[in-house]
């Protein structure tokens, strides 16, 4: 929150008293002062976040859980609001996607054991009031009963960091991570417990890893673009545009720029070839014979952008074919990706729709260590 011009004096004295508070994390305390704002100004975009904010930690301090869900369904309103008033913070956005992940009943379940799910509500609670001492005593014994429980591991971590305990935050960080590698959660929480520490680049490895375990939360991508914001620099759009393929009859005048060297059309075209065989050739079938729809798949985007890459290197080293262009975007960065062997994982990573996004997880179960080296060559610039 930040101050705003209002002709009401008393109005910004008090949403000044509220921004501090949240600011400290003290959202129970600042819960009361964003009550009576939004009262007043029920317009205010940025209260009304903050508001939705404070309202989901204090669902997590009641027993009563249908009045906890009332709490997280109101949240859900503010934020819908604030959306509409054109509030596109990454807070907002977050605990959008968050609490659009709710079931109907709005309830938020830990376990399917009822004496851990006990425990872990009143290290909630606890947690809330920012008495991390009792948290960290209701996790673990809800981490006694069922030592897999990911949530528990995570926030023992968390509670451990919001003590500025970092030794032991990292040590259970890290235990959460060995627990479950999949789960960008534990990554992303250690990357803020990293970056508040001032080590950007160990907070830069993190979110590299959060990008591999989740790639398809945008969670992670909007804290990587505010990792990026803090070291003044930016993530980088990775994305090949294919150029449509050139219509027979037209003059060379009025053919799109990109598609007037007949080389670069040579080029597409093979990209093309090994799309059609895959789609009406038969090429999906034979390699997904289990599957009973076509879908858009990693291996057929991929050996398409092979081929590519493949005709534009001969092109390149033909001495006899001529002059071919230098400076297409597009096909530097194909050969580049080729070069590298990293054409699999820019194909999960900037053209995952739904059909690749399938693909996803059996490639990161074998190449893990790719995944990480594009995003790290690619995507996410190193500190400088």
């Amino acid at each position: 929150m930040v101050a705003q011009a209002n002709p009401d004096v008393d109005y910004e004295a008090r949403r000044q008293k509220a921004a501090d508070l949240f600011s400290l994390g003290k959202r129970l305390e600042a819960l009361p002062l964003l009550e009576s704002l939004v009262r007043t100004n029920p317009k205010d975009d940025e209260v009304l976040v903050a508001l939705a904010a404070c309202l989901i930690d204090h669902a997590a301090t009641l027993t009563d859980q249908e009045a906890a869900a009332r709490e997280r369904f109101r949240a859900k309103d503010l934020l819908e609001r604030a959306w509409k008033l054109g509030n596109t913070s990454p807070l907002a956005l977050n605990l959008s996607q968050l609490l659009g992940q709710l079931p109907a009943s709005g309830a938020i379940k830990f376990s399917d054991n009822p004496e851990v799910e006990q425990f872990m509500r009143a290290g909630e609670a606890a947690f809330s009031r920012r008495d991390f001492d009792e948290a960290l005593k209701d996790y673990s014994k809800a981490l006694e009963l069922e030592p897999e429980n990911y949530s528990a591991v995570l926030f023992i971590a968390n509670s451990y960091d919001k003590q500025n305990q970092f030794p032991k935050g990292a040590e259970w960080y890290q235990r959460a991570i060995h627990l479950d590698p999949n789960v960008e959660t534990a990554y992303r929480y250690y990357a803020d417990m990293l970056a508040k520490q001032g080590d950007m680049a160990n907070a830069r490895a993190m979110l590299i890893h959060a990008a591999v375990a989740e790639p398809y939360n945008r969670i992670v991508w909007r804290e990587l673009h505010a990792w990026a914001a803090l070291n003044n620099t930016h993530i980088n759009e990775v994305y090949i545009r294919v150029p449509a393929p050139q219509k027979d009859g037209l003059p060379p005048g009025a053919r799109p720029a990109s598609s007037q060297s007949p080389r670069v059309s040579t080029v597409w075209d093979a990209y093309r070839t090994v799309r059609a065989n895959w789609q009406n050739g038969g090429e999906f079938k034979k390699r997904f014979p289990d599957e009973k729809e076509y879908r858009h798949s990693l291996p057929e985007e991929s050996e398409a952008l092979v081929a590519a890459a493949k005709v534009w290197q001969r092109l390149q080293e033909d001495k006899t074919s001529g002059k071919v262009p230098t400076n297409d975007v597009a096909l530097s960065l194909v050969l580049k990706l080729h070069y590298t062997g990293l054409i699999e994982p820019y194909v999960l990573f900037s053209l995952g729709d739904a059909g690749i996004a399938r693909d996803y997880a059996a490639y990161r179960a074998r190449n893990r260590d790719k995944l990480e080296e594009y995003m790290d060559k690619f995507v996410v610039p190193a500190v400088q």
